[in-house]
């Protein structure tokens, strides 16, 4: 929420303030006295042992010199404030004065000691523990979210903010330290606010004994000082502030007018509302460093003193984020014979790279450290001579409209920048190098940067307000050092309320700006995750998927373990795609691959670190982090299980519908935890659609523009492109488009393959397609004057199986597949089942039965010859048919080879079969361009039931059998109702045992495996065709003259031969072809009122970052969840991040909204006897006369029948869910729990899965969008 100036909230602050004021007065100031020198109390005086005393080797830290003033004043004060320089030794030395101190007069003592980020609190206990050759652990120690490297014997503590934070909260007291040191208090993150905040309370309550030491380099200590004012008799005694004075050498400042020996080009300008780093401002930083040489080479002139071997410092160039470094990174390493040692520093290096850091630099070489703020405070490079400052940040920033977070690029205050400059002229005199103008820098660069506390959600620090009960959140955080805006807390406590972690009223009276908290709030308030995924957690125990949902928090909480190589992004995308399955879901590969990961640990497969490592890199995988994941996942599932949580152990006896029904509810569970980031598809225009992709399958194909002339020509290399994508069956060429048609293998279901998304991707990551071309006009000279015109642009067919090139065949009246469908009705066998109503077979009437008997003479008859070339998938080839005791060949297509066996499918049956490699034969030239006898079938007007879906992949395994079992050994009677891609849409008939014929489709409808769907725009298209064909008898065929087909067709060969084998010279030039692109690709918007307009995008890493519509004639809504939403820095676009799209069930929308939201009104047409939508939110506030919490609301239309018996189902599921929930609080027992899960899981499936489908309907959208109160 910028822009926001400090003070927000200050006239707020101040009545509660004087409120706390008189409450001190109640108490007495008598109370507030400390006396210094306690003993031991009796408790603590058992576990007191002395600390060997080791010798100091800081003492010319500028700290040290002052060093019995500071521990007289810690002694002798409540709260300390120390400011001194960076370097001078604050956080490593004065922590230790106070425990020899301690020591030394037998005093018993506790120590907290915190950093804001892990990698500052660990490497500051290890160097102490390596300073005092103590132990790491032992009397230092440290700890950080999932590490505790601490003993009963540790005296000194490091840790983060967030780790003391959580300690205080627990025990709503500070009495478990004696100290606790507060460092880098300049960091005004949300929780060192709220820490201090609750500090600040506690010194004045339970906790008056425990010493307080604010430490920074750059700290306003006069705000510091008054917030921690004590009271006397005449007024606040401010704390006691403390400067330790000088640093150990000089630091020289340069702006950008001051390089102009340095910058030969003119320099864009700045400008405060342009946050950016320009090309040419990199150019700089590089410029500087290699000035770096001669600077120091002149130094050493001066010195007059060649004996002594010029070091060369060690520079710190600070970069806003990640992408900067890598850039930055990548133009230092563009710099040839430069001897530098380059370091990226950022939160995401590992250990390992953080310590060469550290390294001593090889002789000769210049250390270059690229790093974040990281080294702003948190690490220290004790040899920087030089600091590059961009002078900006990234910050978290909340947007005002819709809440949404956003990472935003901004200039960095003059605190911050202040804080960087000293990380130079720790051993030598330093540099400070802001790129940034001087005037810009004085009139620009603001003073100090606005706390996170203004800026960000509040949600975690309200929920430990409710847990610490020290009143209530508006009136504590009116005690901030900068108190938030009132609206905010309000705001936030709603959305607490919408979570389900806050009641929506206090007793009985309704207050919109308070709640008690929930036995959900109360899981929250202990669990280090963000909100929602505990929320995930709560709600993965209610369903019986707790497992999952603690691995999937565990991930989303520390950064994802899916890596991306650099450069191989489509690798990555393919990996993630192959973990998710058909689930369309992140968070379910995430899952997938965890547990995959797991599996191959517990069967040995990755004992050794290196075996591990290979399977992480083949696999797109972290393996430092996934380890961190599986860490995290025990963590939380020891702290779910105090409050009566446990993991289930999976189920004995598991039915062949359990991993799917399993996989289903958790997809539900994540609807619920994420509501409401709720989001749907634009339709897509299948008319439009078909015709933009030339009525080529959406499911195989993808388009590009841009085709130069005679593109046809430069098909291998268009091959080529898309090598990585899979097996290109063929290209058509069509102008300047051309169409890639990847191959499928017959014996999987109909779906969107993997190549096309990754095709999609190519594009979407703006990978560059380039071509190696000729110019046209030397194309047209070879030619030597022919007619070219029509060949320029001719219609062309690539089959790269086949390996031929040829003119399209244009027909007309008629369909070239129309020969294998001589009538509507066909007597068929079928041969191979792919899934439910998707099968292969053969006709056997008589016709047919004599074509393939002729098939059969004739390979009998030839000579057959072993393969001339390697088999490979897509060959067609011959192949003996192992299960027949005839022994004779058949012609086959290889699908795929496996060692010495390849599995093939008869392309004349439509059966497949293993076979041995050395069996299969070269098929003659004369049977290659004979038609295939095998026919594609799919029933028309037929889509898997709800209760298959849930059950299956698509189809249920109870729904495959019966499929099965209805036409296996039959003869069976199909009636053509279209022909779409090659596959034959029909009805299916079969003879019963009365004689009578029986529909298949109407039986699986019946039994509740499928339901009636709408046939797709191309497949109306095709019934019509036919329609016309069968009613015309005499079938009349125009065809292309054939002598203008072989005069195009010799004309291609002519260009191919001239071109394809570089006999005319190597191409002259370069043109980049545009996409790939898919007509049916299609886009989301929100569900939400805030952001139903706004532009939504889905993050690149996401499975969901490209989606195909696979059945643009469904007329029902299909809803995608994300787990997190951000915003651009305009608030234009929101980002969707982590994406779970649900199973096509029409109305799931619609349920899952009803199920998961706080309040729902449901609209009724005029006549008041149907529900035609519902209005979703957190409903209507009788006290405040408004909505409530009016952004999130989500107005409705229903597009299937919802009736007053679905209404009362949710209201039984929602029940049973809080029933569960109250259980959970009280401890029952884990049988009790586990029957109650049951009862949750048996009402969701029966919700979902209704004995008949609900009708389709038609949206009607209410008149009165987004009112409440209309019932």
């Amino acid at each position: 929420r910028l822009p926001i100036t400090e003070n927000a909230g200050t006239e707020n602050a101040e009545k509660y303030r004087q409120a706390e004021a008189q409450e001190l007065d109640v108490v007495g100031n008598d109370q507030l006295v400390y006396k210094p020198d306690t003993s031991l109390s009796q408790c603590e005086s058992s576990d007191w042992t002395s600390i060997p005393t080791t010798h100091h080797k800081c003492t010319d830290m500028p700290i040290a010199k002052h060093r019995e003033e500071i521990v007289s004043l810690i002694e002798s004060n409540s709260v300390v404030i120390v400011q001194g320089s960076t370097g001078s030794g604050k956080s490593t030395q004065i922590p230790q004065y106070i425990l020899d101190y301690c020591n030394q007069q037998s005093i018993y003592c506790n120590i907290a000691v915190t950093q804001p980020r892990k990698i500052g609190a660990s490497s500051i206990a290890r160097w102490i523990s390596k300073e005092r050759s103590w132990t790491l652990g032992g009397y230092v120690g440290y700890q950080v979210s999932l590490e505790n490297i601490s003993t009963k014997e540790t005296r000194l503590l490091y840790m983060t903010t967030g780790v003391l934070l959580q300690k205080v909260v627990c025990a709503k007291s500070l009495a478990e330290f004696t100290h606790i040191f507060i460092d880098e208090v300049h960091e005004r993150t949300e929780e060192m606010d709220f820490l201090l905040l609750v500090i600040r309370k506690l010194l004045r309550t339970n906790s008056q004994s425990v010493k307080i030491i604010l430490m920074s380099a750059s700290i306003n200590c006069k705000e510091f000082a008054d917030y921690f004012a004590l009271p006397v008799h005449n007024g606040l005694n401010p704390a006691c502030v403390f400067k330790v004075e000088g640093r150990p050498y000089a630091i020289e400042e340069y702006y950008l007018d001051d390089l102009k020996h340095t910058v030969h080009f003119k320099l864009p300008p700045q400008r405060i509302e342009e946050p950016v780093i320009v090309r040419e401002m990199y150019e700089v930083a590089v410029s500087l460093i290699q000035s770096f040489d001669e600077l120091e080479m002149k130094s050493n002139r001066e010195k007059k003193n060649s004996s002594v071997a010029s070091e060369r410092g060690s520079v710190l160039v600070f970069l806003p984020g990640l992408s900067e470094i890598s850039y930055m990174h990548s133009c230092l390493s563009n710099m040839f014979n430069k001897r530098w040692q380059v370091y990226p520093l950022h939160s995401r290096v590992t250990l390992e790279e953080q310590s060469n850091v550290f390294l001593t630099t090889v002789p000769g070489y210049r250390k270059v450290i690229l790093s974040t703020n990281i080294a702003e405070s948190s690490v220290t490079v004790p040899d920087v001579k030089y600091v590059i400052d961009f002078c900006l940040t990234r910050t978290l920033v909340c947007d005002e409209e819709t809440n949404y977070q956003s990472l935003r690029l901004c200039w960095a205050s003059k605190t911050n920048c202040n804080q960087r400059k000293g990380r130079a002229g720790r051993v030598s005199k330093g540099y400070c190098y802001r790129l940034v103008h001087k005037d810009f820098w004085t009139d620009f660069i603001p003073e100090k940067s606005v706390p996170e506390i203004l800026r960000c959600p509040l949600g975690t620090t309200v929920l430990k307000i409710k847990k610490l009960d020290m009143g209530g959140p508006k009136a504590l955080l009116a005690t901030a050092l900068s108190p938030p805006r009132v609206g905010d807390v309000e705001r936030t406590i709603l959305q607490l309320k919408e979570l389900g972690a806050l009641t929506t009223c206090v007793q009985t009276e309704e207050n919109p700006h308070d709640g008690e908290l929930t036995f959900l709030g109360r899981v929250l308030a202990q669990l280090p995750v963000d909100l929602h995924l505990g929320k995930l957690i709560v709600l993965g125990h209610v369903f019986g998927c707790l497992e999952e949902c603690l691995i999937i928090a565990a991930a989303l909480s520390l950064r994802n373990f899916f890596s991306v190589p650099f450069k191989q992004h489509v690798d990555g995308y393919r990996n993630k795609l192959f973990f998710a399955g058909s689930s369309k879901s992140d968070c379910i590969a995430i899952v997938n691959a965890f547990k995959t990961w797991q599996v191959c640990r517990q069967k040995g497969e990755l004992k050794h670190p290196k075996e591990e490592l290979e399977w992480g890199r083949s696999n797109c995988i972290h393996i430092k982090k996934v380890r961190e994941v599986a860490e995290l996942f025990h963590d939380l599932e020891k702290r779910v299980r105090a409050f009566n949580m446990c993991v289930n152990a999976q189920p004995s006896a598991m039915d062949q519908e359990y991993v799917y029904k399993q996989r289903f509810i958790l997809q539900v569970v994540i609807a619920g935890a994420f509501y409401p980031n709720y989001f749907t598809f634009g339709k897509c225009d299948e008319e439009i659609a078909v015709r933009d992709l030339a009525g080529k399958d959406p499911k195989t194909t993808v388009m590009l523009k841009n085709i130069p002339p005679y593109g046809y020509v430069y098909h291998k290399q268009l091959q080529s492109l898309f090598r990585q994508c899979g097996q290109v069956k063929s290209i058509a060429y069509d102008g300047s488009k051309a169409f890639v048609e990847f191959s499928r293998n017959p014996m999987e279901g109909f779906k969107i393959l993997p190549a096309v998304y990754l095709s999609l991707k190519m594009s979407q990551l703006k990978i560059p397609l380039e071509l190696n071309v000729h110019y046209p006009d030397d194309i047209e000279r070879q030619l030597q004057g022919l007619t070219t015109a029509s060949v320029e642009s001719l219609r062309v067919n690539v089959d790269c199986q086949k390996q031929t090139v040829e003119p399209v065949e244009i027909s007309f009246g008629t369909l070239q597949e129309s020969k294998m469908i001589p009538n509507r009705l066909l007597s068929i066998k079928i041969t191979e089942i792919v899934e439910v109503g998707h099968f292969w077979g053969y006709r056997i009437d008589e016709k047919n039965r004599t074509v393939l008997q002729a098939l059969t003479a004739e390979i009998n008859y030839q000579n057959l010859m072993d393969l001339p070339v390697s088999p490979h998938p897509e060959l067609v080839c011959l192949a003996p048919f192992t299960h027949l005791e005839n022994r004779g060949y058949y012609r086959a297509r290889i699908l795929y080879v496996c060692g010495d066996f390849a599995e093939v499918f008869f392309v004349d049956y439509g059966n497949r079969s293993k076979v041995p490699l050395k069996k299969l034969k070269e098929i003659p030239s004369c049977l290659r361009d004979i038609p295939f006898q095998a026919l594609e079938f799919k029933i028309c007007k037929m889509r898997p039931s709800a209760k298959s879906l849930v059950c299956g992949e698509r189809w249920s395994y109870g729904a495959s059998q019966r499929f099965a079992s209805l036409v296996n050994g039959y003869t069976l009677l199909v009636k053509v109702y279209s022909l779409v891609y090659s596959v034959l849409h029909v009805d299916v008939f079969r003879y019963s045992r009365c004689k009578e014929l029986v529909n298949i489709r109407d039986v699986l409808i019946e039994e509740c495996y499928a339901e009636l769907a709408e046939e797709s725009y191309k497949s109306q298209q095709s019934h019509d065709l036919l329609k016309g064909l069968f009613l015309d008898q005499v079938k009349k065929e125009e065809k292309m003259p054939v002598s203008s087909r072989e005069e195009e067709k010799h004309l291609i060969e002519r260009l191919l031969n001239l071109f394809s084998d570089s006999k005319s010279g190597a191409p002259t030039h370069k043109v980049t072809v545009f996409g790939p692109f898919s007509p049916y690709e299609v886009k989301c918007y929100s569900m939400t009122r805030v952001s139903r307009f706004r532009n939504a995008v889905i993050q690149k890493e996401s499975i969901n970052s490209v989606v195909v519509h696979d059945a643009p004639e469904d007329p029902f809504e299909q809803l995608l969840v994300a787990a997190s939403l951000s915003a651009n820095a305009t608030g234009s676009t929101v980002i969707l991040e982590e994406t779970s799209l649900m199973p096509p069930i029409p109305g799931l929308l619609a349920l899952l909204s009803m199920l998961f939201a706080p309040t729902i009104e449901l609209r009724v047409d005029k006549s008041g006897k149907y529900f035609t939508g519902v209005l979703c939110g957190l409903g209507w506030s009788q006290t405040c006369g408004a909505p409530l919490l009016p952004e999130n609301d989500m107005e409705l239309t229903f597009d299937v029948h919802f009736g007053v018996e679905d209404i009362s189902e949710i209201n039984i599921l929602r029940r049973a869910i809080n029933k569960l929930l109250c259980q959970c609080a009280v401890c029952s027992g884990q049988e009790r729990m586990t029957q109650l899960q049951e009862n949750v899981r048996q009402k969701l499936l029966c919700l979902i899965c209704e004995s008949k489908p609900r009708d389709i309907i038609v949206p009607t959208w209410y008149e009165k969008p987004y009112a409440w109160n209309q019932v």
